[in-house]
């Protein structure tokens, strides 16, 4: 299976679908996931300093032998670890847990206030350096993200934000393109929340998917990212597979029409 790439504002492209890692602890747990997704064609993986799981991480990408070239690896600086110098640290912690010399995308994970610019400044530094090859940010809003130009000598090339079917939020989108920043959704499946759904359930019954790759299909031809989270290797080969069929024009708009701006996750928009 060929998984489209999106395009960066720097010029490197991201795989449009990941395999998120939050909260994948367990050491049997992240390599069964791990193996499943690299044999159903995942290249691109979502980890973060706050999941604790960057060590194992390394240790799969090195016993599965795979070209460190054909991965693309995300992580994101934990919020105890913003501030100019505990970014620059803890991003070399990052490389040594992962065992790799560059990290294809880097996150924060918050807009933590106060120290979100020094922090934002030592990734543009650990760029120029080369091990970091594309920085972006995380939970920010479109106020974050126009702050960001009082300082920022780049922008995010990605802005990573919960983004279901229950949670839309167009004018982040809308923002984020018209300033050429990919959206990356996490919890694209909503935590599982109301999966009885009668629209999604209807699509879902047309195309003989289910309810899940509806709800994924949607955010993909938003032209957004999205990295569901899933240890069954059943889920990981049921949530790529949505690359065979599109959705109609008339479908898209169902589906925008349960927008509830529902969040379950923190919520950022109370940041100053």
């Amino acid at each position: 299976m060929t998984i489209p790439d999106i395009k960066l504002a720097d010029g490197y492209s991201i795989p449009q679908i990941g395999l998120g890692l939050w909260q994948v602890k367990e050491s049997s747990d992240f390599k069964n996931a791990f193996s499943a997704a690299l044999k159903e064609g995942y290249r691109m993986f979502d980890s973060a300093q706050a999941y604790g799981n960057e060590q194992l991480l390394g240790q799969a990408i090195k016993e599965s032998k795979i070209n460190r070239s054909d991965l693309f690896i995300t992580t994101k600086i934990n919020v105890s670890n913003f501030g100019h110098k505990k970014t620059i640290l803890s991003t070399k912690r990052s490389l040594q847990k992962l065992n790799t010399e560059y990290i294809d995308l880097m996150l924060l994970h918050f807009p933590v206030s106060v120290v979100r610019k020094k922090s934002w400044l030592a990734l543009e530094e650990l760029k120029k350096e080369g091990l970091i090859k594309s920085i972006g940010v995380s939970n920010y809003t479109i106020r974050h993200l126009k702050e960001m130009k009082n300082y920022a000598s780049e922008k995010p090339v990605i802005n990573q934000v919960e983004l279901h079917v229950f949670l839309q939020q167009p004018e982040l989108i809308d923002y984020c393109r018209q300033e050429n920043i990919v959206v990356e959704a996490y919890s694209p499946l909503a935590h599982g929340y109301d999966m009885d759904n009668q629209i999604i359930k209807k699509i879902a019954s047309k195309y003989s998917k289910s309810y899940a790759q509806i709800m994924l299909r949607f955010l993909i031809q938003l032209n957004c990212v999205v990295i569901p989270k899933s240890v069954s290797p059943a889920r990981i080969k049921e949530n790529i597979d949505i690359f065979d069929f599109e959705l109609t024009n008339e479908e898209m708009k169902e589906l925008k029409s349960i927008d509830r701006s529902l969040r379950t996750c923190w919520n950022p928009t109370l940041v100053p």
